[in-house]
């Protein structure tokens, strides 16, 4: 942790001149597009449906990075040393604070208070954005072509599909409401420390516009294809 807490120190002291007081959580916000370029890789892997391995490990790398920005902001002492990180805030708000703290030090619109209402609200534009995307893909999804069995497809007779109508509705509606999980980041942002509050805003942010980028770059690919045809 005392890695991490040197790293984002380093980065808010090159920010420091231009952001002053908020160069830290602009330090957290750097950090966390570094990490989301390292996994960028496996994200686009992910996507292509290369191995179900692919689609689970830029999640599961995340959350050692997680727990180190909720230990790092949530501890008063890093290697037997103060911890200097807890000293930064954006705004008004420390960065180290909870929402329950900031209700308590000026209420829901006080300067902290405001604070983390606009965090908040960015997270929800984020959830909302990454919902509509989701359900607009589940509803545009193709419905796949009935599979037979292979010992009875090989024989030539007639067998029950397995892909049935109704399964293929219900994927469909998993796929619309899988994306409204997004709005559960709304909910760990209100209890974790403000520093990790920006690090899911970001990793969030990051998440659908990179699954956005991605879908474009694979539509204009099929839109070339079949022009070539």
């Amino acid at each position: 942790m005392s890695v991490f807490t040197h790293l984002v120190a380093q980065l808010g002291r090159l920010l420091e001149p231009v952001l002053a007081e908020s160069a830290t959580a602009a330090a957290i916000v750097l950090f966390t597009v570094l990490v989301r370029l390292a996994l960028h890789p496996l994200s686009r892997a992910a996507f292509r449906g290369a191995t179900p391995v692919a689609g689970c490990l830029p999640v599961l790398l995340q959350l050692p990075v997680f727990f180190v920005m909720y230990r790092a902001f949530s501890s008063a002492e890093v290697g037997g040393a103060a911890n200097e990180l807890l000293g930064h805030r954006l705004f008004a708000a420390p960065l180290g604070a909870r929402w329950t703290e900031a209700l308590g030090d000026g209420g829901l619109f006080g300067a902290q208070g405001l604070v983390f209402l606009g965090l908040f609200a960015a997270i929800g534009v984020v959830a909302a954005w990454s919902a509509v995307r989701g359900r607009r893909a589940a509803a545009n999804a193709p419905v796949p072509a009935p599979v037979l069995p292979a010992a009875l497809a090989g024989k030539g007779g007639a067998a029950q599909a397995v892909v049935s109508p109704e399964q293929v509705e219900a994927m469909r509606k998993l796929g619309g409401v899988l994306p409204l999980l997004s709005f559960g980041t709304l909910v760990t942002a209100a209890v974790v420390p403000l520093a990790a509050g920006l690090y899911l805003l970001t990793t969030t942010a990051w998440s659908v516009a990179e699954r956005a980028w991605l879908q474009h770059r694979k539509d204009r690919a099929g839109e070339g294809v079949r022009s070539s045809l």
